[in-house]
């Protein structure tokens, strides 16, 4: 870890121990310098966060349907004022607007820390390259080949064209991103 990354670290702890920390999470193993409240540091590495280790088998959030309190229970250490963000952007049609949006008020890593748990519903025909890669085991080319298919005349045929590039688990996570 760089000096840099270790002092924003222990500045972190530092304000999460003196109650100017008000973030709220029902995941008490997450450690406190992943905090992303709005009034709390933002500037923490990646590399000095961790995820659950369960993270990856659950569901993600639909940024466009779920409730401040789903938020606040699914997402490791997400304060209310930062849960109220997520709605107030919405409807998201893309993940580059939502990594806009947020970046108002937090750093580029920490939004790929709740992109852990959050996703952009995928309208097939309208989706960008980047909003199509939240889909687990496509890459920018193979997103671009989707694009390049348009249109799909349903859902499943938009499926059926991404099972050349995706594992069966992958496209079961890919169906549960799909909007209408």
């Amino acid at each position: 870890m760089s000096l840099s990354a270790l002092l924003l670290t222990l500045s972190a702890v530092a304000c999460s121990s003196s109650g100017e920390n008000t973030a709220r999470s029902t995941n008490n193993n997450a450690p406190a310098a992943a905090n992303t409240n709005v009034n709390a540091p933002a500037n923490v590495p990646a590399a000095a966060t961790t995820t659950p280790a369960n993270a990856a088998n659950k569901a993600k959030l639909n940024l466009n349907t779920a409730a401040e309190s789903e938020f606040l229970a699914a997402v490791p250490n997400l304060g209310n004022k930062m849960a109220h963000e997520f709605e107030e952007y919405r409807p998201y049609k893309s993940i580059q607007q939502f990594r806009r949006e947020m970046g108002k008020y937090v750093k580029p890593e920490q939004i790929a820390e709740y992109e852990k748990y959050v996703f952009v519903p995928i309208i097939a025909n309208d989706a960008d390259a980047v909003t199509l890669q939240q889909i687990p085991g496509l890459d920018a080319t193979e997103a671009q080949a989707l694009i390049a298919a348009r249109p799909y005349a349903s859902n499943d045929a938009f499926l059926a064209k991404l099972t050349a590039s995706v594992s069966a688990d992958e496209l079961a996570v890919a169906r549960s991103y799909l909007g209408k």
